[in-house]
């Protein structure tokens, strides 16, 4: 008689191991697995995985003099959508990274657009353009960065900011802050959803559009570039990440 028996266990088998980078009917694949930090790059003072969750930790023996991330290592996404759910402490302080590149002499440093999030929810949603143009947009904002002119491309970012947000932009209300804020469960696990395509920007916490930026400055802006989250200096903290996943668009 056949032996089937083996070559369904091996069937079995190639099922399990291929659920990490299969990807699903909505497109998405992951990007973490929940068990390691494979395909990520960071200090592993302030970030390990517990219980399929990617952690980053400041202790008060560990606490930061510069923002630190862990990085992607598997790819530059130009248009794409992230998913993740995060979980932060009260006075924790994080953010998600894109389009962003390395600064090649401080260790785990981005430089780059960031979805911002934090425990008191002043920030969460907002995006803000780490080592960069600062705030582009808070929350419950709909802006347009315009394309600078011959005579302000060549300025410092500096002298473009103003109360830590970049000045050359048109700004519309997009909804009431208080009652985004009201839709971030504390202490609780939230997601999020960045959709990046062409020059277009939207982040969503809970399903729910907090900002949107549409960038046509061709001087500052970026196409594409690297993912990663982050601890933000400050008391110790506690910021939790899981379901990463990842879909790029045409």
């Amino acid at each position: 008689m056949k032996n089937v028996l083996f070559p369904a266990i091996l069937l079995i088998f190639g099922m399990l191991t291929g659920c990490q980078n299969k990807k699903t009917d909505d497109g998405f694949v992951s990007i973490f697995d929940g068990k390691s930090l494979d395909g990520w790059k960071g200090d592993s003072t302030y970030w390990s995985v517990q219980n399929g969750i990617l952690i980053g930790e400041i202790t008060p023996e560990t606490i930061l003099s510069r923002n630190t991330f862990i990085i992607w290592q598997n790819g530059a996404p130009e248009n794409f959508e992230l998913k993740l759910e995060y979980r932060i402490s009260a006075d924790g302080n994080s953010g998600i990274n894109y389009r962003s590149q390395e600064i090649s002499d401080v260790p785990f440093a981005l430089k780059g657009y960031q979805f911002d999030i934090d425990g008191k929810n002043n920030y969460t949603g907002q995006n803000y353009e780490e080592r960069g143009r600062t705030t582009l947009a808070y929350q419950g904002q709909t802006v347009v960065l315009n394309a600078l002119p011959d005579s302000l491309s060549s300025l410092p970012v500096s002298d473009l900011v103003k109360n830590n947000a970049w000045t050359k932009a048109e700004i519309t209300e997009l909804a009431n802050v208080a009652e985004l804020k009201s839709n971030i469960k504390n202490n609780d696990w939230n997601s999020c959803h960045l959709v990046v395509n062409g020059n277009n920007m939207k982040h969503f916490v809970n399903g729910i559009l907090f900002s949107e930026v549409t960038d046509n400055d061709t001087v500052h802006g970026k196409k594409s570039g690297l993912i990663g989250v982050q601890v933000h200096v400050g008391p110790p903290m506690k910021v939790e990440f899981r379901n990463i996943r990842l879909k790029t668009l045409n």
